[in-house]
């Protein structure tokens, strides 16, 4: 989330005396220096790793289907390349929220006509959503922007599509949104006004309208904020347009509360609904499958299992309804999910005969994650899904199903064998990244949600899956020993511990044998020493919440607090000297140092930027004291005297993340790699010679929206950078 341009300082202050802010000479640099090369963008394969909250199989073109994600953007399906196109990376810096997608649409009499809406948020923070259309699936855009926000990352962004081509007219497009009511264009989402007629009135709270679809020529919108009780509509029709109603005889009470998705079989002219008592993911406990047979209006309660009983080992058996798809190819064959029904696990229901019967496709299911052994979870048995809410059939294959989870996409092509179909989706939430000066992986990545990973192969996800011993969440620090690089440790949330180091550079991991008792609920930032002997662990709550920090010289047998170091800050080692750390305090703009392997510090330069917690420092390789300063809209810094001193680059207007590489040829210093600007755009940035001048490495095409959290070069290869994004993965460059 980005935050205000701070505003800038005149005066350092040392320790010992004021230092001067002087300005390294400003050189201008171009969008790409003249004979630059221009580089090659790919992710690192991890495979899937978020939310897939939407597939939809287009009903007019065979082997055309489209995926969208919470905080990842949207992708299309390549039947003859097995794999999925990201469709949305060319959206940049300050369109981070738009890479949230709300809900897609596709045009049954136009093929190559793509709808999507966007936006990951909608709090007051975030800004308006928008709609993208293509007519060429999504290889180039039209953007509408809208003034309403859409909330892809929030709860019910399972629920859907809330965005419907009319089939009555092409032309016109239906958009439900979540405070602001149902709008309605009908110049092809170039233009949107709000339905008046629409019976239920827009709330600054609550989920609003929850799903549209279109049963022959009538349409259907689900509204989420019904209170559940007996008579409270929540799934409105129109058949001209114009007026809307309350759907005659529809489910009701707390079970039925939130309409969650819907399918409409056009052989049988049957809509079938799925329904809980919360929009999802979480949060569910109830819930039913009802249909409806659209010319007579009668209802039917087909719900296959009923929530609420025990399972075999006496936990209560809680859980809603969430996916349903249904077969164009067989009359009265549909498909279900259940959704979070974490003691018995998620399953997809299917029946044949409209309904009265179904099956478990989980109870006869085989599942093959060896493409993506992450899955496995440290060992044990992959489940067959949780947050599963979307399911969909192919059109024209009906043993072909596929599922999205809170963490992949499963399909099968027999009903029984399922593996994840994810090939080319890559939703990672990146937090960490190190880049070893020698042995076997070029990279070892600290993630949201999946912990650690040790990437033996760029091309592949990794074989040992997440780091083990123990299983952890999401990452919160990762480090490695400059000079002992097979010492490497690592911090994130976990049921079992929440720290780990490995003797063979990221391979195998011991648990620490002890941990500060804030540990469990605080895990934050982990540095160490250049040889390894000492570590500094850093506590932050996910709310925010400061501790002080801990020192261990044994491996983590035992910790010290270190009173001195200021609270919630990130420990830097120094790369060269073991005795040297170093911390950023931002809420006072002041450096910090320790000569005494990070037992005690003491403040050195004050009076830089601060107020922002994400200002970071950082060491160059191989050098004593030479130290980084990338605080965001305030600019780059740098210190050649650890900390003492520090200079403003006046070639870089903004840096937000900022890491080394491989020298340059005939260059004596690492390359340089940012995240920043020289000028109004933010971009990946590159320099050869110590930040005078920089060069674009990236293009309008790869952008990914927000990128500030880590960025580092590769050591052993020139010119080859890894980066962070925010639901895209790792990206990494190499020029070509």
């Amino acid at each position: 989330m980005r935050t205000p341009r701070l505003s800038r300082r005149a005066v350092l202050a040392g320790t010992a005396a004021t230092a001067a802010l002087t300005a390294v000479p400003a050189v201008a640099a171009p969008a790409r220096a003249a004979g630059a090369r221009p580089y090659r963008w790919r992710n690192v394969v991890i495979g899937g790793t978020g939310f897939v909250t939407g597939v939809l199989f287009h009903p007019s073109v065979r082997g055309l289907a489209y995926a969208r994600t919470d905080i990842g953007g949207a992708y299309r399906w390549d039947e003859r390349a097995a794999r999925w196109t990201p469709l949305t990376d060319h959206l940049g810096w300050d369109d981070w929220n738009l890479l949230g997608v709300e809900a897609i649409a596709v045009d049954a009499a136009h093929p190559n006509r793509l709808y999507l809406a966007l936006g990951t948020y909608a709090q007051s923070w975030a800004g308006p959503g928008a709609v993208l259309r293509s007519d060429d699936r999504g290889a180039t855009w039209t953007r509408a922007d809208l003034d309403v926000r859409l909330g892809a990352n929030e709860d019910g962004r399972g629920a859907g599509e809330r965005l419907l081509v009319d089939p009555r007219d092409s032309d016109t497009l239906w958009l439900g949104t979540r405070h602001d009511g149902l709008l309605k264009s009908t110049d092809r989402g170039a233009s949107w006004a709000p339905v008046t007629a629409f019976p239920q009135a827009a709330s600054g709270t609550g989920q609003g309208v929850t799903l549209l679809v279109a049963a022959g020529r009538t349409l259907y919108a689900g509204w989420g904020d019904g209170d559940g009780t007996a008579g409270t509509a929540n799934l409105y029709r129109t058949s001209d347009g114009t007026h809307w109603e309350a759907v005659p005889g529809q489910p009701s009470g707390t079970p039925a509360k939130v309409p969650v998705r819907a399918a409409y079989d056009a052989h049988t002219r049957e809509l079938y609904v799925t329904y809980a008592d919360a929009p999802g993911p979480n949060g569910q406990s109830t819930g039913s499958v009802h249909k409806l047979r659209t010319a007579r209006g009668t209802w039917t309660d087909v719900t296959p299992v009923r929530p609420g009983g025990t399972t075999s080992e006496g936990s209560a058996d809680t859980f809603g309804y969430g996916g349903v798809a249904v077969d164009a190819r067989r009359p009265g064959t549909a498909v279900v999910s259940t959704n979070n029904r974490w003691a018995d696990v998620d399953t997809l229901f299917r029946t044949t005969d409209g309904g009265r019967t179904w099956t478990s496709l989980k109870d006869t299911a085989v599942l093959d994650v060896t493409e993506t052994p992450y899955l496995n979870w440290g060992g044990s048995t992959p489940k067959f899904g949780w947050w599963i809410q979307t399911v969909a059939v192919d059109p024209y294959d009906s043993r072909h199903i596929v599922y999205g989870t809170g963490a992949t996409l499963y399909g099968t092509r027999d009903l029984r064998h399922w593996a994840p179909q994810i090939r080319g989706l890559e939703e990672t939430a990146v937090r960490q990244l190190v880049s070893p000066p020698a042995g076997e992986a070029h990279l070892i990545s600290g993630l949201g949600d999946i912990g650690v990973m040790y990437h033996e192969r760029l091309t592949a996800s990794p074989s040992r899956g997440m780091a083990t011993h123990p299983v952890s969440g999401s990452a919160t620090g990762l480090a490695q020993a400059a000079a002992r690089p097979s010492y490497v440790v690592r911090t994130g949330w976990g049921d079992h511990g929440n720290g780990a180091y490995s003797d063979d550079g990221g391979r195998t991991w011991t648990p620490f044998a002890a941990q500060p008792a804030i540990a469990k609920d605080a895990p934050g930032p982990i540095a160490a020493a250049a040889d390894g002997s000492a570590l500094l662990w850093s506590f932050v709550h996910w709310d925010g919440t400061t501790y002080p920090a801990h020192r261990s010289t044994d491996n983590g047998a035992t910790w010290t607090e270190t009173a001195t170091f200021p609270k919630g800050a990130t420990p830097v080692a120094d790369p060269a000297d073991p005795a040297r750390f170093y911390a950023y305090d931002t809420a006072t703009g002041t450096l910090h140092a320790s000569t005494d392997g990070g037992a005690t510090f003491t403040p050195r330069a004050s009076g830089l930027p601060s107020g922002d917690s994400q200002f970071r420092i950082a060491a160059a390789p191989g050098r004593t004291g030479d130290l980084w300063l990338s605080a965001k809209g305030n600019g780059l810094y740098r210190s050649t005297d650890g900390g003492a001193n520090f200079d403003k680059v006046s070639s870089c207007r903004s840096s937000y993340t900022l890491g080394f590489g491989r020298a340059a040829d005939g260059a004596r210093y690492p390359a340089l790699y940012q995240v920043g600007s020289t000028g109004t755009v933010t971009a990946v940035l590159r320099s050869d010679d110590e930040a005078k001048t920089w060069v674009r490495i990236n293009d309008d095409a790869h952008q990914w929206g927000w990128t500030g959290e880590v960025i580092t070069g590769d050591p052993r290869i020139r010119g080859r950078v890894y980066l962070g994004t925010n639901g895209r993965g790792i990206q990494y460059g190499d020029p070509v």
